[in-house]
């Protein structure tokens, strides 16, 4: 290996932090964190009664399986926003439309 090659060499994280800011796709991951880890947020008796499907423009949709979740997910929407936001580390979830 020349000394060329050598120094060209980085992580992998750091190539591929160049790359996403390069496409202008970090937003877009961010926003697609919040889908991944809805799970983990809201905790494992919440998840079995919802499912986060997609978001747009800092809106997250979720899917909830009965009207009575959907109520009680409504009063306590500020607490879970800001718990997802906390989670990715940026305020990326601007609202939640619980379906």
């Amino acid at each position: 290996m020349s000394k060329t090659q050598r120094t060209s060499i980085r992580p992998i994280g750091s190539a591929i932090d160049e790359l996403v800011r390069g496409l202008g796709i970090q937003k877009k991951l961010r926003e697609y964190d919040a889908v991944v880890v809805w799970e983990e947020v809201v905790g494992e008796r919440i998840a079995q009664m919802t499912t986060a499907t997609r978001i747009l423009q800092g809106v997250l949709f979720v899917h909830v399986k009965t009207s009575t979740w959907r109520n009680e997910l409504t009063l306590r929407k500020k607490e879970i926003i800001d718990k997802l936001n906390m989670s990715i580390g940026t305020e990326i979830v601007k609202d939640i439309k619980f379906q």
